[in-house]
């Protein structure tokens, strides 16, 4: 456990490194194409300050773009209970709990560290979830914060809106240009790296998501001490999956379940293991809890 956590912790710094470098390289392919090495200069500047940017803010920003509201502690006792009691046990400070209206069952966590954490979990989840099933589910998202999954998480999240955005302005200047002396080599490999570039950085979202799904389950079980409860849980969750009212492919890698429509594409690219591989894993530990 304390090797997964230290290991996050050093991810948190490989990724920022990275987005920085391939933020900065799409950043030198443009001023090349345009001739302006400035741009360059610009958009390294920007890197560095939108990431300790998102260091500190990226958790308030993936909470507002889902649209997850605090919950009413009168309204959602057995919710507020659940997640004070796994907290407890885990030895972290209570995080704050949020509610998202959606008939889809789903939850997720984020936060920079332990003492700045959030727990958000739709209305469908609680509507179909018994008592020990919803332990389940919180203990996976508290194993999420005492792991430190949620600062990679919240990190590589926030750095891939910024890639799809700055691909996104390079093809939108590359159209609108008037720049008659701009090299078509160039333009075509500018297209390719606004293209290709958010494809990285979701590969890069997808390398540090799925074994850390797998861990959760199980350290959820060794809070709660009881995988039956975590195992019903995913079952319910593939029974009743449904693609979430709000969709956003940055925020996919933050919830239990994958929230998008699936489709042999989606499911390629997922940040997630199937539900089905989840339940396997448990099945075969299940003597060792």
């Amino acid at each position: 456990m304390y090797k997964q956590i230290a290991t996050n912790k050093r991810n948190t710094v490989l990724i920022m490194m990275f987005f920085v470098i391939l933020i900065s390289a799409i950043g030198g392919i443009f001023a090349w194409v345009y001739k302006d090495w400035w741009i360059e200069l610009y958009i390294f500047v920007i890197a560095i300050i939108y990431a300790v940017f998102q260091y500190f803010c990226a958790s308030s920003i993936a909470v507002a773009m889902t649209g997850a509201k605090i919950a009413d502690k009168k309204k959602y006792p057995i919710l507020y209970k659940t997640v004070e009691n796994v907290s407890l046990t885990a030895g972290l400070p209570m995080p704050k709990v949020y509610v998202i209206d959606d008939p889809a069952p789903n939850a997720f966590a984020t936060g920079r560290d332990p003492n700045h954490a959030v727990v958000a979990v739709t209305s469908g989840l609680l509507d179909i979830m018994e008592k020990n099933e919803l332990e389940g589910v919180i203990g996976h998202e508290i194993s999420h914060i005492k792991n430190y999954d949620i600062r990679v998480s919240m990190i590589t999240f926030g750095l891939v809106c910024l890639v799809g955005f700055i691909s996104d302005l390079g093809l939108r200047m590359l159209y609108h240009s008037d720049n008659d002396d701009r090299s078509p080599v160039g333009a075509v490999i500018m297209v390719v790296v606004a293209i290709f570039a958010p494809l990285a950085a979701s590969l890069a979202q997808l390398a540090v998501s799925r074994e850390r799904e797998y861990l959760a389950d199980a350290s959820s079980v060794g809070l709660t001490r009881y995988p039956e409860g975590m195992i019903s849980a995913l079952k319910k969750l593939d029974e009743h999956s449904r693609p979430m009212r709000r969709q956003n492919a940055a925020t996919e890698a933050l919830y239990i379940n994958n929230p998008l429509r699936k489709n042999s594409f989606t499911n390629l690219f997922s940040t997630h293991p199937s539900i089905e591989k989840r339940i396997e894993r448990l099945e075969n530990a299940k003597k060792s809890f």
